[in-house]
C-alpha cells in the first residue's frame, strides 16, 4: 500500500479524503512536517513510497514547499490540488517537480481512482526516481516491445508489395514526397517523426479556402470557419501552418483561439478537397498508416496505443488532467479508432480524450489482443472521413 499525505487546511477537502477507502490519508499542515509524517508512515507499513496531495496556495510559498519535499522526498509522487492554474504557472510547478494536477474538488470517487491507478502502476511511477527527476518515466511492459518487434517485423515482409505499388502510385498521380512525416508525442511525452504515406496534395494549405463549410462539428461551425478565413489570408511564407490527420491552424491564428480549441482539440472534415484520388483509397483501407510499421519497430510507437498527438494538441490535453493518456505508448490503433469504426471522426473530442486516458490506466495483452481483433474485422471504414 503507497502511503497517503495531504498537506493543506482546507476543511471541506480533509472531510472528503478522510472518506477515501482506497488509502489511510495521513495529514499535515506544513511542508515540513510532510518528512516527519512519511517516516512515520513508512515504519509503519514498510513502504518509502509515497503519495503528497498538495493544496495549492501562493505560487512562492508553493514552489519553495515543493522543491524542499522534491529534495528531501525523491520517490514522491506529487499531485497538485488546485481551483485553477494558468499556464505560465504550470510551468513552474513542473519545474519544481510536481507530477500531477487535479481539481481542488475532485470527488471522492475521482481521487480514490487516481490514488488506486497510481497503486496499480508503482512498479513504473517509483521505478529509478532520483531528485533531479521532475516528470515520470513511464516503461513499455516487456510483453509489449516483444510483441512490437514480431508484429512489425513480419507485417513490413508481408507487405512489402503493397507498400511498392502504393509508393509508385503516389508518385505517378502528383508531385511531392512519397513519405508524409510530422512531429508526434508519444509516451512520456517523448517526441518522433510520424511516418504516413501521403494522402494530401503539397499544396494543402492554398486549398483551405475550399472546406471552410466542411467541418463536421456543427455545433462549433461558426467559430472553427472564423479560424479558417483567417488562417487562408494569411500568406504561408510569413506564417507556418500546423497540419495534422484531422486538424489544421496556422500557427499566428493558434495563439488566439486557445479557448476554442481547449473545448474542441480536433477539426474533421468531409470529403477533404486537399486529399488526392490515391490518398482517399489508402485513407479508405487505412494503407496510409502502414508506414507506422517502421516506427513500431523503432520504437516509436506500439501495434496498440493512443493515437500520437501533434505537439500542440498534446499541449492543449495536458492542459487539464489528462496526462494519464501519455502513461501508453503511442498506437497504430487503439480504442478510439476501433469505437464506432468509420463513425470515430464524429466522436466528440472529449469522448476521444476520455477514451485514451481509459486505455492509459487500464491497458493489458488482453485488452490489446482484443483492440486488434476488432481492427481487423472492421478496418474499412463505411464513411468517407
Amino acid at each position: 500500500m503507497i502511503n497517503v499525505i495531504f498537506l493543506g487546511t482546507n476543511p471541506a477537502l480533509i472531510d472528503r479524503l478522510k472518506l477515501v477507502t482506497s488509502s489511510q490519508v495521513q495529514f499535515a499542515t506544513k511542508y515540513k512536517d510532510v518528512i516527519r509524517v512519511s517516516k512515520l508512515a513508512a515504519s509503519a507499513t514498510g513502504n518509502n513510497d509515497c503519495v503528497i496531495l498538495y493544496e495549492k496556495h501562493s505560487i512562492n510559498e508553493d514552489i519553495t514547499a515543493i522543491t524542499y519535499l522534491r529534495q528531501r522526498l525523491p520517490q514522491g509522487y506529487l499531485i497538485l490540488l488546485a481551483d485553477t492554474i494558468d499556464d505560465s504557472e504550470r510551468t513552474s510547478y513542473l519545474s519544481s517537480g510536481i507530477n500531477d494536477t487535479m481539481m481542488a474538488n475532485a470527488s471522492i470517487s475521482e481521487i480514490s481512482q487516481k490514488l488506486e491507478f497510481i497503486q496499480r502502476k508503482k512498479n513504473l511511477l517509483f521505478a529509478n526516481r532520483t531528485s533531479k527527476q521532475q516528470i515520470l518515466s513511464f516503461q513499455i511492459p516487456a510483453w509489449k516491445r516483444a510483441f512490437d518487434i514480431v508484429f512489425s517485423s513480419i507485417a513490413l515482409v508481408v507487405l512489402s508489395p503493397v507498400f511498392l505499388l502504393t509508393a509508385i502510385a503516389i508518385k505517378l498521380e502528383s508531385r511531392g514526397p512519397i513519405w508524409y512525416k510530422s512531429k508526434r508525442v508519444g509516451s512520456n511525452y517523448t517526441i518522433f517523426d510520424f511516418l504516413k504515406f501521403r494522402s494530401m496534395y503539397i499544396d494543402a494549405d492554398k486549398r483551405l479556402k475550399e472546406f471552410e463549410k466542411l467541418n463536421q462539428y456543427s455545433n462549433e461551425e461558426e467559430d472553427a470557419q472564423g479560424i479558417l478565413r483567417s488562417s487562408a489570408t494569411m500568406d504561408s511564407e510569413e506564417d507556418v501552418m500546423l497540419i495534422s490527420d484531422d486538424f489544421i491552424i496556422s500557427e499566428k491564428e493558434l495563439s488566439t483561439q486557445r479557448a476554442i480549441q481547449q473545448k474542441n482539440a480536433f477539426i474533421k472534415l468531409e470529403n477533404d478537397p486537399r486529399i488526392t484520388r490515391v490518398g482517399r483509397f489508402i485513407r479508405k483501407y487505412s494503407i496510409d498508416e502502414l508506414p507506422q510499421l517502421i516506427n513500431i519497430l523503432k520504437g516509436d510507437m506500439s501495434v496498440v496505443g493512443n493515437r500520437p498527438l501533434p505537439l500542440y494538441e498534446a499541449e492543449l490535453l495536458t492542459d487539464d488532467e489528462s496526462i494519464d493518456r501519455f502513461i501508453a505508448p503511442a498506437g497504430l490503433t487503439g480504442l478510439w479508432q476501433v469505437e464506432k469504426r468509420g463513425d470515430s471522426g464524429k466522436l466528440s473530442a472529449d469522448e476521444r480524450k476520455q477514451l485514451d486516458i481509459s486505455y492509459g490506466r487500464t491497458y493489458s495483452f488482453a485488452l490489446d489482443m482484443k483492440i486488434i481483433l476488432r481492427t481487423l474485422t472492421a478496418f474499412v471504414q463505411k464513411e468517407n472521413v
